[in-house]
């Protein structure tokens, strides 16, 4: 089976010109290329369409353009997993913040002995490096100094030119390990359009063999008929009891932000910051009828972007 798909995706490396861009965009070939030239380059190879930057209308065009229009200084410190704790706390609150066990600047700087038997590792400046531990007298620690040690190498910013990432401090940080009747956790993501939620997804299913499914709803809790990239469920989920609490606390921390995704989590009643999202999935990924592309896109106001 093995020998089938790289037979399958070396024929496809040869006769499928966006497949190869995509994939040598992924091994660094294109590092030297130009931001924008970039971004068109990959936006055609992933969605199929010209990436428009003179006059973006769809979400997934406004997205690129905030990538290189929209600059804002802290934004940095707002997509660091680190930082972004204190900006947060700052705007609504300490109790919302998972507690912070340690950090570091090195892989080799933790001390294993000192980390509780329960605890989740995050790099600081990364999208994916997250090591989730249940039991620490099962964990394999080389294997999980060798993923974080790649996972601190690896240049973010260069993959998709989410610029913010650029100039993230690359650390390592624990923190407390979150659950609920040892039930997966869901991850309630408010979409926000210039300090105003307009709708709202979850991510359920993620390690089931079925596939991660992504539902969107709006600010009613009623389902919004499109998908993006990964199926919707087919019934909606139980409207979260602090539903109203999480959309105000999400448009607390999107003031005078054109765009911006807010995630919490609901953890026996209470509400936890999960992190802060500028691209969503670095806007590569289709909407399902491909018209939500534009009504979502219709929500960004890029007219008061102060352009670098």
């Amino acid at each position: 089976m093995e020998l089938l798909h790289l037979i399958k995706c070396s024929i496809k490396f040869v006769f499928d010109s966006k497949y190869r861009f995509v994939y040598l965009s992924g091994k660094g070939v294109y590092n030297n290329v130009a931001d924008d030239e970039y971004l068109r380059r990959k936006f055609y190879a992933k969605l199929g369409y010209s990436l428009n930057l003179s006059n973006p209308k769809t979400f997934n065009e406004k997205i690129q353009w905030l990538k290189l229009y929209d600059r804002k200084p802290e934004y940095v410190k707002m997509v660091d997993k680190y930082e972004t704790k204190k900006y947060v706390a700052s705007v609504i609150g300490e109790k919302y913040i998972i507690p912070t066990i340690a950090c570091w600047d090195d892989v080799n700087d933790i001390d294993w002995k000192k980390l509780p038997n329960q605890f989740v590792l995050k790099v600081t400046h990364d999208s994916g490096g997250i090591v989730i531990c249940k039991d620490k007298k099962k964990l394999d620690i080389k294997k999980v100094v060798e993923r974080l040690k790649k996972s601190i190498k690896r240049d973010y910013y260069m993959l998709h030119r989410e610029w913010p990432y650029k100039n993230v401090p690359r650390r390592i940080i624990a923190e407390d390990y979150m659950s609920e009747n040892s039930e997966e956790l869901t991850d309630y993501k408010f979409m926000c359009f210039d300090g105003v939620c307009k709708c709202i997804f979850t991510c359920k299913d993620r390690y089931s063999s079925g596939g991660l499914k992504v539902t969107f709803y709006d600010t009613k809790w009623n389902i919004l008929p499109f998908e993006r990239h990964y199926k919707a469920l087919k019934e909606p989920e139980k409207k979260p009891d602090k539903l109203d609490e999480m959309i105000s606390l999400a448009e607390r921390l999107s003031q005078n932000i054109p765009f911006v995704r807010i995630d919490f989590y609901l953890i026996n009643k209470e509400i936890f910051f999960g992190e802060i999202t500028f691209y969503p999935g670095s806007g590569f990924e289709e909407f399902t009828p491909f018209k939500w592309d534009e009504i979502l896109g219709s929500w960004i106001d890029l007219s008061k972007v102060k352009s670098v």
